[in-house]
């Protein structure tokens, strides 16, 4: 099967398959079907992977429906054995997984090693741990998108996996692949392959023997997802989908970690995290200094190679992404907000968008209400307690929150009334392997990580017994 070469952090070079990842083997995509991947950071030409058709899904669903026969009796010290292992290999090659993060998806290097990977083996050892403590259950047969949180509790559980990648930056999971390899997991425990959502991701959806479906994405994507569990064979579903999320800043809350906390909870990852911090709430006695405050602090970036030390900015996903912001833009000063700073193209080569932020929005403006998915914050003010917690509410999403002040009591009133799978108080979306992650409204339904992700991975069956008295 052919292989690629990628440039990565300081001129490392980083070979990968471009195979679809099928019992432990790299194979071509039925009739040659391939995808191209260009560099979001130039706009130029990445990669061609192989591009999974519906006979490479159903051919992907044998082998792990098969691999699930002994799979899932396999011991729980194995079980621990290869999720403790696979973390050390990831662990070992953490500088080629950020790089292939930061090449095609235009993840900054920095923050992918520094977070990102660490991550992934917190939560492969996490769930390492509980790999003997899960037993008197039937398990499914599962598919899911690319994710430690899915890989983790999901294999611990004794399941096997397929794996659909983003078409648009697959090679962190084709370098994935390697590794699971390596770490010795048995052939098609763990199948991954890449394709085009409204072809590989809907046969997946449709196939009568995949069980269990987990997804990380759009709201409209997921509501297709259900109407096809719906028409098909009633598989599980979770999904944890888009995200509108609240920053609320009280007048005394602590002035620099409010600001620090709310100015990367919309730039980290360019802001193309579900969690974002993208609607920011500030108390009407500190509203307008907050505003210039946050606008200075914000709006500079350093855009370029995200495998460049000295960035600041990486790209956006691709070109359609960036046209959907700058359209926003222009929405924003239609309905009368304030443009602080930002909303345009950087420079002419690649996918950059500037740190963009709009004040004095109004509740039901469009900037306000819809996912835009990128560095864009929406900044309005408020007075009283009853008001933020009816304007934080006041979307169709509830995926992740943020509360800053210094009362206690208060930050309790406040953490209760807001409608979120999640809400941090003086500090932006804290994730942690032992930790439930999920959202309620159209954020989704199910969580990932913690305890709570293993009953995503399992089936209750009930077994009841009538002991008959021995006859002599």
């Amino acid at each position: 099967m052919a292989t690629i070469t990628v440039t990565g952090f300081e001129g490392r070079q980083i070979t990968v398959s471009t195979g679809l990842f099928i019992d432990n083997s790299f194979v071509p995509a039925f009739d040659n079907k391939t995808i191209d991947i260009e560099n979001p950071a130039t706009g130029a030409h990445l990669v061609t992977v192989s591009a999974a058709q519906p006979e490479d899904v159903d051919r992907v669903v044998q082998s792990s429906k098969k691999a699930y026969a002994t799979w899932k009796t396999e011991s729980s010290n194995t079980r621990r054995t290869l999720l403790n292992r696979l973390a050390d290999l990831i662990e070992r090659d953490a500088s080629d997984l950020a790089s292939l993060e930061a090449v095609d998806a235009g993840i900054l290097y920095r923050d992918s090693i520094g977070l990102h990977v660490p991550q992934a083996v917190e939560t492969l050892r996490y769930f390492a741990g509980w790999a003997d403590k899960v037993d008197g259950v039937s398990m499914s047969i599962p598919q899911g998108m690319i994710t430690i949180w899915k890989i983790a509790p999901a294999l611990a559980a004794g399941n096997t996996l397929i794996i659909k990648t983003p078409e648009m930056c697959p090679l962190y999971a084709q370098k994935l692949s390697h590794l699971i390899a390596e770490a010795g997991f048995p052939p098609g425990v763990i199948n991954i392959i890449c394709g085009v959502g409204a072809v590989a991701g809907q046969a997946l959806a449709e196939h009568m023997e995949v069980k269990k479906l987990s997804f990380t994405g759009s709201s409209a994507v997921g509501r297709a997802i259900l109407a096809t569990s719906a028409r098909t064979n009633l598989k599980k579903i979770t999904l944890e989908l888009g995200g509108k999320g609240p920053s609320v800043v009280f007048d005394d809350a602590d002035w620099d970690n409010a600001l620090l906390w709310t100015t990367l909870g919309i730039t980290v990852n360019n802001g193309q995290i579900c969690a974002a911090g993208s609607r920011i709430y500030v108390q009407d006695t500190i509203y307008q200094k907050f505003v210039e405050e946050f606008s200075k602090r914000s709006r500079d970036a350093i855009h370029g190679d995200p495998l460049l030390s000295q960035t600041t900015k990486g790209p956006v996903m691709n070109a359609g992404q960036l046209d959907k912001m700058l359209s926003y833009v222009q929405k924003g000063q239609q309905g009368g907000a304030k443009l602080l700073h930002g909303g345009e193209r950087i420079g002419n080569k690649g996918h950059f968008f500037a740190n963009t932020a709009f004040s004095d929005v109004s509740q039901d403006a469009a900037i306000m209400q819809e996912e835009i998915f990128g560095p864009f914050a929406s900044i309005a003010p408020f007075k009283t307690e009853e008001e933020v917690i009816a304007k934080a509410n006041g979307t169709l999403y509830g995926l992740s929150a943020a509360v800053f002040t210094n009362d206690l009591n208060k930050a309790f009133r406040i953490t209760e009334g807001i409608e979120s799978g999640q809400v941090t108080v003086n500090t932006w979306g804290t994730v942690n392997a032992n930790t439930p992650f999920g959202g309620v409204k159209e954020s989704g339904f199910g969580r990932d990580n913690g305890k709570d992700a293993l009953d995503e991975w399992t089936t209750v069956k009930s077994v009841k017994w009538n002991i008959l008295p021995s006859k002599l």
